[in-house]
This record gives structure tokens, C-alpha cells and sequence, in this order.
């Protein structure tokens, strides 16, 4: 079997998490799962499926140590949204328009393929991947109907998804930062974020550092804000630069 196959069965047990079946050709025990993710993008787990019930889906995993092989009805309900998302590739630029702006993501209604069955687009973008800056809400970056080109990450089988990212169209800020700045060099920035183990500053467009405790003189006991408050302007020096992990570490320098 191969990720991709098509195979049949019965379905053997129903659970709240799982359907199990045996399939086709290996009647000694169940060798298929559907999980409930699995099932259906339109139904709930339960309206999917009963014991007894002919099943087709298509292999997603096999799991040799545990003898068993995730499949998929989902891919066998709505074909063309499989066949149109398993297509893509990783770097591959897509168009579309922001369908909706939610509290957990955004869906991009794609340009091309088909729609989705239950979500406003079959392109998502999380959080993380939207801007390169921080910010507050999604909607201080896009806003329902605007267009944008994402590159595609990765193909979400659970939602039918296309896993989009509109930062990794746009130039990094760190990374630029990075290029033209040293160790020891001195810098000025504004406090954006106190944590325990330390402070944020921006010290440049899109770009934070963060001071440690130990750099802050805090006495024993006692919390940055003892120090500094969100919105200060205070002096730094570079103490560290991770380009690879796209990481600022900066050090503290009386004003």
C-alpha cells in the first residue's frame, strides 16, 4: 500500500474518535482508521459511518509499527479539492482574495481550484505567517476583500486546506537588520513588551531585541517593571545576532 491508494472495506468498530475497518483482501483483523478528522469536511464523525457500511477512502499514512493505515473519506467526498490541493507545491505562489478574518486565522478564497465545501475559501493563513511585524489583530494587516499573493506551505488533510503564508512574499526586516549591525554596536529603541525573563525593545522597523533580566539591574525579588515601562526610549548594545533563528539579544546602557 502506498499513500495515495484508493482501498475498500468494512467498517468494523465506531468510536466517538475513530472508525475501523477491514479492508479489502486482509480479512484477520481491521488494518484501516479513519480518525475523526478524517471523515467528513461537510458531516459530523457519527452521520459518516456505521458497522457493517462499505467504505472507500484513500491511504494517507501507513504506520508499520502499529499495523495500521490512516485513510481518508474526506479525499474520496470531495475529489476535485483533494486532486486540486495534493497539485501544490511548497513555494508555489497563489492569488486570491481575503474570504473572511477570523480570531484564529484568515481564509483566502483562491483563484484557482475549486471551492471549499464548508470554510469561505480553501486558502488559510495563521497568524504567525501574516507579517513579518508584530502586531495586535489580524485585521491591521488584511482586510475581507483584499487581494493577495501567499506562498503555499503545505496541504492541510484535516481541513482540506491550503496552508498559505503572505510573509514569505514580503522581505524580512530582520534579516536586512541583520546585515548591517555588529556586536557591541549601540542602538536606541522603545520598550514594546515586558516579560518575566526579561524586555522586548524595537529597535528597528519590524524588528525587536530582547534585553535579559540580568541585564536590567533588577534587584533580587523585583520585576522589570520596576525598571522600565512599556513605551520608554532607552539606549542598548548588541550583544548577539541569530539570523537563523532571526533572534536579537541586546544589552542594557545607562541613559
Amino acid at each position: 500500500m502506498q499513500v495515495g491508494d484508493l482501498c475498500s472495506g468494512t467498517v468494523a468498530a465506531v468510536t466517538r474518535s475513530e472508525v475501523s475497518l477491514i479492508l479489502d483482501g486482509f480479512t484477520v483483523r481491521p488494518l484501516g482508521w479513519v480518525g475523526a478528522l478524517d471523515g467528513s469536511w461537510r458531516r459530523r464523525f457519527a452521520e459518516i459511518a456505521e458497522v457493517g457500511q462499505r467504505i472507500t477512502a484513500e491511504v494517507t499514512a501507513v504506520d508499520l509499527d502499529a499495523g495500521r493505515v490512516r485513510l481518508s473519506m474526506a479525499a474520496t467526498e470531495d475529489p476535485e479539492l483533494w486532486a486540486f490541493l495534493k497539485r501544490l507545491r511548497r513555494g508555489e505562489i497563489l492569488a486570491g482574495t481575503v474570504a473572511a478574518v477570523e480570531r484564529f486565522g484568515v481564509f483566502v478564497a483562491l483563484d484557482e481550484g475549486p471551492a471549499h465545501p464548508v470554510y469561505p475559501g480553501v486558502g488559510f493563513i495563521t497568524y504567525p505567517e501574516l507579517s513579518w511585524r508584530r502586531f495586535e489583530a489580524a485585521s491591521d494587516v488584511v482586510e475581507v476583500g483584499q487581494r493577495v499573493s501567499c506562498e503555499f506551505l503545505q496541504f492541510d488533510m484535516w481541513n482540506g486546506e491550503a496552508r498559505l503564508s503572505l510573509r514569505a512574499t514580503q522581505p524580512d526586516p530582520f534579516l536586512a537588520f541583520a546585515d548591517g549591525v555588529s556586536v557591541a554596536q549601540r542602538l536606541r529603541g522603545r520598550v514594546t513588551r515586558l516579560v518575566p525573563f526579561g524586555v522586548f525593545v524595537q529597535v528597528a522597523d519590524g524588528v525587536e531585541g530582547l534585553v535579559p533580566l540580568h541585564e536590567l539591574d533588577v534587584a533580587p525579588g523585583a520585576a522589570p517593571e520596576d525598571v522600565v515601562q512599556i513605551g520608554d526610549d532607552v539606549s542598548v548594545t548588541v550583544t548577539g545576532v541569530d539570523r537563523e533563528r532571526r533572534r536579537l539579544t541586546l544589552g542594557r546602557r545607562p541613559d
